[in-house]
């Protein structure tokens, strides 16, 4: 197969992404390899824009969302900026994107190639189809570092793989492999690495042969059932801000940087069996 030409978009001068497109067809690759694509608020800024273009964009009729280089799609948000205490404005654009992602009338293809964790694995979640290299990795991290999905990354999660399955991948923040991910339906299909950017061509081509009206209205009767989701989200994420200025929050998110084992026993204590453990605080056996 021929291999593809794209067209950069000149009229954005972004830093984080590139922007791209060929007949009927937008690219939007997170370029941040340094980082494993982990996105900072600047990027999530360019995400935005080039997402509302392509949404816009009478000639696009499918958007490719993927990551550069060959190690990761997206692991989520930039922890060092996490840490430097930006996170609120990270929540409300990380809104912005998942909202354009699932609103837009035209199919979000993510092209996962390589990990995608935390953030980045309910980007490539929420996408309408994912095709993933053998290489690729899924997994959350949200309970381990301090942080959760205020709404669509766990709802949504449900309804593609299954509630017991999202717990499990909540709960234990466990990886799993593109093959395990195939199985539970979180991907669409599994190819490797070097035919990767062949396979999305393909799909993308299946896609421009059918109805855009057709398609617009399918994808709109498929998000029906599940628009509360924004709303739940919206509230959802006060509560998150609350949670980030706790102390637990804080000490999960330090014991991650300084590769300690959380002292979880601690929040245990206080705040869900106080008579169990009262005596033992007090010295007593």
């Amino acid at each position: 197969m021929t291999k593809r030409k794209w067209e950069k978009v000149l009229e954005f001068d972004f830093r984080d992404i590139i922007y791209e497109k060929r007949p009927g067809v937008a690219r939007i690759i997170i370029n941040r390899p340094e980082a494993y694509n982990a996105f900072t608020t600047s990027t999530q800024d360019e995400l935005i824009k080039a997402f509302e273009d392509a949404a816009s964009d009478g000639t696009v009729g499918v958007v490719v969302f993927t990551g550069a280089g060959d190690k990761a799609f997206c692991t989520g948000g930039d922890a060092k900026e996490a840490k430097a205490g930006y996170r609120k404005g990270m929540l409300e654009k990380d809104l912005m994107v998942k909202t354009l992602i699932r609103e837009m009338p035209k199919p979000v293809i993510a092209a996962v190639n390589g990990y995608a964790i935390g953030g980045g694995h309910v980007y490539q979640q929420i996408c309408d189809l994912s095709i993933a290299s053998e290489n690729a990795v899924f997994g959350q991290v949200g309970p381990l570092v301090g942080s959760f999905d205020p709404g669509v990354g766990v709802i949504d999660l449900t309804m593609v793989v299954g509630e017991k399955k999202a717990r499990e991948i909540w709960y234990l923040c466990r990886r799993y492999t593109a093959k395990e991910a195939l199985e539970m339906g979180l991907v669409n299909k599994v190819v490797p690495a070097d035919k990767l950017e062949e396979e999305v061509d393909k799909w993308c081509d299946e896609i421009l042969e059918k109805s855009p009206g057709a398609i617009a209205g399918i994808k709109a009767c498929f998000n029906a059932a599940t628009t509360y989701m924004r709303g739940i989200e919206a509230v959802s994420a006060q509560y998150l801000w609350k949670y980030y200025a706790s102390e637990e929050a804080e000490h999960w998110k330090n014991a991650f940087w300084q590769k300690k084992k959380p002292d979880w026993q601690r929040f245990r204590r206080k705040e869900i069996f106080p008579e169990v453990y009262e005596g033992d605080e007090k010295g007593e056996s």
